[in-house]
């Protein structure tokens, strides 16, 4: 993340409609997978950390950042202590943390099978590790670009980082389902006529997040896949993956 997205991204993380959206499909699968409020919680990819904040109700909280910079700003911001280092060297021991989360996350990663096994490796047996990444590589867009993504996933390409990995995958499945077709319109009519998107500050997608009504709209259209998901149902297709693995006891 450049240094000029920090203060725009600790706002989007907590006021725009898919980061809020994206909060209660996260927690509505914590919420059924997770038992008690005092597990040791590790967030790896933590970014400005409002994620780090409401992970709190399954437990204290060890939060992950990859740059310094973003470390320190948010110390600054939020007082809040984050370890900057790498997804690929966590540096804790095996099977500390109950529950190993990245959002968002590996998606920025060369090696994201290594990326998995250290999060594995530091999830306790019986343990959860939850992580989310963006979806199919046809909605490559100017946003993945400013996120310095590597790659967009398939759910076929996401599972096989798990297969050698003792454990389950105890639920997957696409999100953000709902406005599949006018994101991807959007997306594919901006990369072939750049000029009619107007984007602001960074130029990542969530800078022309629409008026008032439009963002309402959005955010409880997302927000309602939430209440299908929390019940076992999945989606074939989706903007963003979800994806729970139940580490062997």
């Amino acid at each position: 993340m450049d240094k000029i997205y920090y203060e725009e991204y600790f706002e989007l993380e907590r006021n725009h409609w898919w980061f809020r959206a994206r909060k209660e499909i996260i927690n509505s699968l914590l919420k059924k997978n997770v038992s008690g409020s005092n597990n040791q919680v590790l967030n790896v990819g933590a970014a400005t950390g409002e994620t780090s904040t409401w992970l709190s109700s399954y437990g204290p909280v060890t939060s992950v950042e990859y740059e310094k910079d973003c470390c320190d700003f948010v110390k600054q911001k939020l007082n809040l202590d984050f370890i900057p280092a790498s997804i690929t060297e966590l540096p804790f021991p095996e099977k500390k943390f109950e529950l190993v989360t990245a959002f968002d996350v590996i998606e920025h990663v060369e090696d994201h099978y290594k990326a998995v096994a250290e999060m594995i490796r530091v999830c306790k047996p019986g343990g959860l590790v939850a992580i989310t990444v963006p979806a199919f590589e046809f909605l490559w867009s100017k946003h993945d670009d400013i996120n310095h993504h590597q790659r967009r996933y398939r759910m076929e390409e996401l599972k096989k980082l798990f297969e050698k990995h003792r454990g389950e995958i105890i639920f997957k499945s696409y999100f953000n389902s709902l406005l599949f077709l006018p994101v991807a319109l959007t997306r594919i009519l901006a990369n072939i006529f750049p000029f009619i998107v107007n984007r602001k500050g960074s130029g990542s997608d969530f800078s022309y997040s629409g008026g008032s009504i439009s963002t309402f709209l959005f955010f409880r259209l997302m927000k309602s896949e939430s209440f299908w998901l929390s019940r076992g149902g999945t989606f074939p297709f989706g903007i963003s993956l979800i994806l729970l693995f139940r580490k062997e006891k």
